[in-house]
């Protein structure tokens, strides 16, 4: 196998060629040029993309992944009944993830024959119906699972929350899950508030800038932007990744003549460390035990009398720690933790982002914690240039949090809502993603409605996940395009085609506009520009009001039909209306849509007021984790080790022609990968250990209690800058490795960035090695 040639700076032509390929292959050039040039701007629609903010400058507001998002949802190609008339539901399984979405939008309603194993046309009104005969049947309203992906609008996502509720139940698991919801647990612990503390402009006042477990220029393009601007203002970035990614090193702005046009670039980070994978936390006390042995005087003392709790257990906790066991951890020494720790102790703003690096562990509540003690440490929150600043993906992802899409919510949200419909709304904690697929695998629920998404992509133990939906009685899948997750059918369901982001969407009062919130808690207007696939795509507000109007007009209870469903879908203004007098800082909520670039939703830990049970923010004393698992898995993994087996600790990661489930092509550009995703990165070094090549097919198990194997095959080994006892490969192909029950302390989010693996070369490739010799 031919080394891998990888390019020496991020973005630049190749970008700007990426994009316009996928623009060009949309068959719909005009149209989507139109919309480039309208996305993320006044007057346009929000990016259907990343959660980012936008930026004021400029004249383009979109990266080389938001074109791709809005072209592969803006196509020409449709799926009619003839498309599913030549494919049975078994036979559409054995296609790939990129196959199922490459074939269009969906453009009618369609309604899964067990009998025929197809999906056959059916009438807006005969699945509604169908959905209503399923509702009501059902023996308790908790036998529903309400299912959100990122990318539904404020009003939709409203809306549904609000049905769910008044159907009877909590049950919202969410795309949140999966993700970042060990940054609200640990933040809301912290500081009070589950978001992050900072907006885009804080990016170009920082000193400096600290991204852990990170690769903004596949997941957030839009970001590299920010840091580009912020190291040519002489910020320090110090990138914290255990994979040397190469926007982190070198980017050039497709935006800027000089750099596109030419081999210059911008340098990003002035310090890399490639820590162990879920380390991160032994690196942030590293850091803190720096400052507190050879700093103090940086230490913001004032800030801690007047804002903090448990400074003092804290700073034991730190003193205690041995260095030995930070480095041993980390495979970092204590002279690259102290540079780090240097440029935090002399930058007088500092902000600390993250994405799921941090939060697909075991530990990760523990760790974020961490960094949140860190910045109180230092007084680093509540000012200009400088907080915490966890990077959400989808693009609205954290406004359906906001809406209410929340398995646990307040009890103040649910007396808010209770107050202002009248209507008891219910108690009981519903349940997260986890608890869902549990619930649907052991048939304590029965049917599933997913508000967009890829379920069946997105979640964990990809085999148990597939039965778990399969036993559902009736699976609704909301969507722009075919899935994997219409195909886990056993009984009744439904595809229910919606817009998409890029379109416009006219109800009853006329054109209509949605609102997102974005990682910064900026709320946008966004309205389409372009025309729907066909006349059957309903917006995700129609669907949802047409479902709550069929169900809970049939109900005995007259309290629960006061609510105009048709209304609130006929004027999307009346929602926000609603979610006005509901949800804080809402408040005329209309009229601050019509501000210029949106408005901001206020934080309460960037004014320095904490909403922790003290009124202060709370430090965290926690020990390190001895273990990146737990003590079962440390035993099994001891046997495995007893066996003269390597154990490795794989993390799943996205390739650069991917967005979250949506796959736009098979390269990894900024890692040298041509036409291919099963591929595992590996250190030259261990792969030699264990006399394997490089091209060499290797399968990989993964080490979980029970009696379930949980095996991946044929995947071909690539070396790569990796710590030693690491690997990594795309999910959704390695999602099979990672167990329905492996997940993180407090989050329940699954463990996909610490998975205990071993790896064995396949059995072709070893018949093929007898035949060489």
């Amino acid at each position: 196998m031919a080394k891998i040639k990888k390019p020496n700076k991020a973005g630049g032509m190749h970008s700007v060629n990426s994009a316009f390929k996928q623009v060009l292959q949309s068959k719909r050039v005009k149209s989507n040029i139109k919309n480039l040039l309208k996305v993320n701007k006044d007057g346009g629609f929000d990016c259907p993309g990343c959660a980012w903010g936008d930026s004021e400058e400029g004249f383009v507001h979109f990266c080389e992944n938001g074109a791709k998002a809005i072209a592969w949802e803006s196509t020409e190609r449709k799926l009619t009944n003839a498309f599913f008339q030549q494919h049975t539901v078994s036979k559409l399984k054995k296609q790939s993830d990129y196959w199922l979405e490459y074939q269009g939008r969906l453009s009618q309603p369609m309604r899964y024959n067990a009998k025929t194993d197809k999906y056959e046309p059916t009438s807006w009104d005969g699945a509604i119906t169908l959905i209503k005969n399923h509702l009501i049947a059902v023996e308790s309203p908790d036998q529903v699972e309400f299912y959100t992906s990122g990318r539904a609008s404020n009003e939709a996502s409203y809306l549904y929350q609000l049905f769910g509720r008044v159907f009877g139940t909590n049950n919202f698991p969410d795309c949140s899950n999966m993700c970042h919801e060990a940054s609200g647990v640990a933040l809301k612990e912290s500081i009070g508030v589950g978001k992050g503390t900072v907006v885009l402009d804080d990016f170009y006042k920082a000193d400096a800038i600290f991204v852990f477990g990170q690769n903004p220029g596949t997941n957030h393009p839009r970001m590299m932007s920010a840091l580009r601007k912020a190291a040519k203002g002489g910020c320090k970035i110090v990138s914290i990744n255990n994979l040397k990614e190469i926007a982190l090193q070198k980017f050039a702005s497709p935006q800027q003549p000089l750099e596109l046009l030419t081999g210059k670039s911008t340098s990003i980070s002035q310090l890399y460390l490639t820590p162990k994978l879920g380390t991160d936390f032994a690196l942030i006390r590293g850091i803190a035990k720096t400052i507190i042995d050879k700093f103090p005087n940086a230490i913001d003392k004032s800030f801690i009398e007047a804002h903090t709790i448990a400074f003092e257990n804290y700073v034991k906790a730190v003193k205690q720690t041995e260095w030995s066991q930070i480095e041993e951890q980390t495979g970092v020494s204590k002279a690259r933790i102290a540079e780090a720790a240097e440029i935090f102790a002399h930058s007088e703003k500092v902000i600390s982002t993250w994405a799921m690096g941090i939060t697909q562990h075991k530990h990760s509540v523990a760790t974020i914690k961490e960094l949140s003690n860190l910045h109180l440490m230092m007084g680093q929150i509540g000012k200009e240039g400088a907080g915490l600043s966890p990077v959400r993906g989808h693009s609205n992802v954290q406004g359906n949090r906001t809406m209410g899409i929340n398995e646990k919510p307040s009890l103040s949200f649910l007396n808010k809502l209770s107050a202002q419909f009248d209507i008891p709304m219910p108690q009981k904690m519903g349940h997260n993603v986890q608890s869902a697929l549990t619930a649907l695998y052991e048939k304590r629920s029965s049917i599933l409605i997913c508000l967009g998404g890829n379920l069946a992509a997105a979640a964990p133990d990809t085999q148990y996940t597939a039965e778990a939906m399969s036993q559902a009685k009736l699976n609704v899948q909301i969507s722009t395009k075919l899935n994997r997750s219409h195909l886990m059918v056993s009984k009744d369901a439904l595809i229910l085609p919606c817009l998409g982001r890029t379109e416009i969407d006219i109800q009853g009062s006329g054109p209509q506009q949605i609102t997102v919130e974005d990682t910064f808690s900026m709320v946008h207007a966004s309205a389409g520009t372009s025309a729907p696939p066909s006349e059957y795509c309903l917006s995700e507000t129609d669907i949802i009001a047409r479902i709550a109007n069929a169900v809970l007009k049939e109900c005995a209870d007259q309290s629960l039909k006061k609510i105009d469903w048709l209304a609130l879908r006929d004027d999307y203004s009346l929602i926000r209306n609603l979610i006005a007098n509901s949800i804080d800082g809402f408040v005329d909520f209309n009229q601050k849509l019509k501000q210029k670039h949106g408005f901001h939703l206020a934080n309460s830990a960037a004014n320095r007021q904490w909403n922790t049970q003290s009124g202060k923010a709370t430090f965290s004393a926690c020990d390190i984790p001895s273990s990146l698992y737990s003590e079962q898995t440390d035993n099994l993994i001891a046997a495995y080790t007893a066996k003269k087996e390597q154990v490795f600790t794989l993390q799943s990661l996205r390739s650069h022609d991917q967005y979250n489930t949506t796959i736009y092509g098979m390269d990894d550009r900024y890692r040298g990968i041509k036409n291919q995703r099963k591929v595992l990165f590996i250190n030259e070094n261990d792969a030699k250990k264990m006399h394997l090549q490089e091209g060499q097919r290797v399968e990989i198990e993964s080490i979980w209690e029970g009696n379930t194997t949980r095996k991946i095959n044929d995947f071909k080994l690539v070396f790569y800058d990796i710590p030693r006892g690491n690997v990594a490969a795309y999910y959704p192909e390695t999602n099979p490795l990672v167990p329905i029950n492996s997940v993180g302390d407090h989050s329940y989010t699954p463990t996909s960035k610490s998975i205990p693996v071993v790896i064995r070369a396949s059995l072709n490739t070893k018949i093929i090695d007898i035949i060489t010799n």
